[in-house]
């Protein structure tokens, strides 16, 4: 059945729901499987059709090498390959590389590049592309870099028409983690100046065309490398931030995936293929380090305490989310540290005291800054105004958009305290990096000399059960300092339309929608 028909069949049925609902508290247990989790059908896997998926803003940018928002990698990564590619559960393997080889010193990467590959304007891909992409992203092409963590690739080469070699300044146990196109998309020479405005990679779709406000449209890449995929011809990102809104259309049959608020899952799981996605995210309040009194480390822990998680927890995701203490999610076993999620038990004397040593036995007035692109934010705020009056502190919410949030407050750090989830990533580096004193993305303004040399320590590091080790005292150092109130993972609730199978999911977002497919 395509999506006419699905459109039609649900129509006949549909009904009005309301937009003031009940807000039900779950248990919390899921059946999330996690790993290479698919929507399977019992039908038959067609060929063709168009289908339309919710993302709540627009993409902060169309070139690949200079987007930061998770919603837009979400998106176009369907559009670009790396030298690799992840598997669902985090791995890596070969991509637009058939091979590597990796020197004694761990200094020195050697890539084989597939052949017959070809971008979607029908160039063919060559070692020269490879080559632009990352003197692009490294800034080894003269210009200024446009990824921070290629910052220690010392130099690159093409000895050959089939052959890339990446030499590191030091060894770094990270760097496999992101040559995948989340991070190091090939993107062709021949489209330098162009590439926000007509992005152009090797992936199984191609840009179709950009409407501000209203969609992003991919259409099927004929040509791909992988012989079979993509079965679809078209998918539409259409640009929803009202969810109740994309739900009616859902409802409706004019959309086809989106993701809703657990506490709807009654509604909607008998009438679509509902999937539960643990995040590997982390939910937290960030409070800006270099504004007083946030720089005081009494008034940092003060919040904390005061902070009801398990409230927010039920409130905001009605129990279908984890508890955390620091900046990593259980998704990332290996390297999580269990016990932090307690550390700051809540304890609304104790966060007064501290606020007394910190000379502000009253309390003091702020403002907590929020996107409206997602009404989870919102949500998480109001809990955390109500905490925070229980110890005298008077925060006034500020609700900005999405694209004034990215410049004003994560880059330009302009802000008292904000919401935010942190999006997963596949290496645990990527994940704590974003700590470090000089890191563009240390949204909190955070400096600890300590946390610093660790991390330089644990990328030169080849044991692996001491890299881990590495790792969990890195947490333990940002929940000692009170970095940020690190809340909750949650889990993602998706509903797609029946007659669709093939999506899977990945410890980071991304809507892979090459197998995607309906059946009969």
């Amino acid at each position: 059945m395509k999506k006419g028909e699905f459109r039609s069949k649900l129509m006949g049925g549909f009904i009005l729901i309301s937009i003031l609902f009940l807000i039900a508290a779950c248990n919390g247990e899921t059946n999330s499987e996690g790993g290479s989790n698919d929507s399977n059908g019992e039908g038959e896997a067609q060929e063709g059709g168009e289908i339309t998926v919710r993302i709540p803003d627009d993409p902060d940018f169309l070139d690949p090498h200079r987007a930061v928002a998770s919603i837009t990698e979400q998106m176009i990564q369907n559009l670009f390959d790396g030298l690799m590619e992840a598997n669902n559960d985090g791995t890596v393997e070969p991509s637009l590389a058939t091979d590597y080889d990796v020197s004694e010193d761990g200094k020195t990467y050697t890539f084989d590049i597939r052949e017959g590959v070809t971008f979607h304007n029908g160039d063919p891909l060559t070692v020269e592309d490879i080559q632009y992409s990352f003197e692009r992203l490294t800034g080894l092409g003269g210009d200024e870099p446009l990824n921070d963590k290629f910052s220690y690739i010392e130099s690159l080469e093409a000895p050959d028409e089939n052959t890339f070699v990446v030499h590191l300044e030091e060894p770094n146990s990270s760097f496999m983690s992101f040559l995948t196109a989340l991070d190091s998309a090939i993107v062709p020479a021949s489209n330098e100046g162009n590439h926000n405005d007509e992005p152009i990679g090797t992936g199984p779709f191609q840009f179709d065309s950009y409407n501000p406000g209203a969609n992003l449209v991919l259409a099927k890449n004929e040509n791909y490398w992988k012989e079979g995929i993509p079965y679809l011809d078209q998918v539409t990102f259409q640009f929803q931030e009202d969810r109740q809104a994309a739900l009616m259309s859902m409802m409706a049959g004019e959309m086809d995936i989106m993701d809703v608020e657990p506490h709807r899952i009654p509604e909607v799981e008998d009438d679509f293929n509902l999937m539960l996605q643990q995040a590997n995210s982390t939910v937290l309040l960030g409070m800006n380090h270099d504004r007083e009194p946030f720089d005081d480390l009494n008034v940092r822990q003060a919040i904390n305490f005061a902070i009801d998680k398990e409230e927010m927890i039920d409130i905001v995701y009605s129990g279908y989310a984890e508890k955390l203490g620091s900046n990593m999610s259980p998704a990332m076993e290996a390297y999580y540290q269990e016990g932090l999620e307690d550390f700051y038990e809540r304890d609304v004397d104790k966060a007064k005291e501290l606020l007394e040593e910190a000379g502000y036995p009253d309390g003091f007035s702020t403002t907590l800054s929020i996107s409206s692109h997602n009404t989870t934010y919102a949500d998480i705020a109001q809990v955390a105004v109500e905490n925070l009056r229980e110890i005298g502190i008077n925060a006034e919410i500020e609700v900005v958009e999405w694209g004034v949030w990215l410049d004003r407050i994560y880059q330009g750090g302009d802000y008292d305290m904000t919401a935010i989830d942190f999006t997963g990533k596949l290496d645990p580096y990527y994940i704590l990096d974003r700590y470090l004193t000089d890191a563009p993305g240390n949204l909190v303004n955070y400096a600890n000399e300590e946390y610093d040399e660790l991390l330089a320590s644990v990328l030169v590091e080849d044991d692996e059960e001491t890299r881990e080790d590495m790792y969990k005292q890195a947490q333990e150092i940002l929940t000692e300092d009170a970095a940020a109130v690190y809340i909750m993972d949650y889990q993602f609730a998706w509903i797609l339309n029946p007659e669709l199978e093939g999506y899977q999911f990945y410890p980071f977002f991304f809507h892979d929608l090459s197998e995607v497919r309906f059946t009969e």
